[in-house]
């Protein structure tokens, strides 16, 4: 005779799988403020309207497949160099996660973490804060060149306000970056192990 089909007999569907990975990676360790938790979630969306706004470049017939994977490579891999903002304030930032092999569970050095934030930080904030906005300002290219006219900000009406509202976020980037890396040496190094989880 069988036995009736129960729901807690069912394997746990991905939704719940995916809910575990997600607050993993997002909990931030003890000692990390509200304010600095908000700033490291905020990142990630810093990044996220200019790679939608390229997106639609990467199904334009008028590219190649080589330009088209470029766009959507570059909006994917700049979205994921934002979102290890969130390290800075989340356990794998200190611990090495536990699906890394042979790595799992050791502390991370803070200078590991803090050398390559500063340095990104540095370029961001270069880049996007003072580079572009100098730039746009000044109507031309990073190299000094007239900005074309095909370019979005020359197109005026909507297609240039839809521009600047995907693009204005990335002025924010690398401060916000500068700012948590600074709140992470704070509470790693400055404070000594408080706050810290260990592995």
């Amino acid at each position: 005779m069988r036995t009736p089909f129960r729901s807690e007999d069912r394997v746990p569907a991905a939704p719940g799988r995916f809910r575990t990975v997600w607050r993993a990676a997002h909990e931030p360790v003890p000692g990390v403020s509200r304010r600095t938790r908000v700033l490291a979630y905020a990142v990630p969306f810093t990044v996220l309207p200019a790679g939608l706004w390229r997106l639609p470049a990467a199904f334009d017939a008028g590219i190649g497949i080589g330009e088209r994977a470029y766009v959507v490579f570059l909006s994917l891999f700049s979205e994921a160099v934002a979102f290890t903002a969130i390290g800075l304030v989340a356990r794998w930032g200190e611990v090495v996660p536990a699906w890394v092999p042979v790595l799992r569970g050791r502390r991370i050095p803070p200078a590991a973490v803090l050398v390559p934030a500063a340095l990104g930080a540095t370029a961001l904030t270069l880049l996007w804060t003072v580079l572009a906005l100098t730039t746009q300002v000044m109507g031309t290219t990073i190299r000094g060149d007239a900005l074309p006219s095909d370019f979005p900000s020359e197109s005026g009406g909507w297609e240039a306000a839809v521009f600047y509202v995907c693009y204005a976020p990335l002025v924010l980037w690398g401060p916000l970056l500068g700012v948590l890396t600074v709140a992470y040496g704070r509470r790693r190094v400055g404070g000594g192990r408080r706050g810290t989880a260990g592995p």
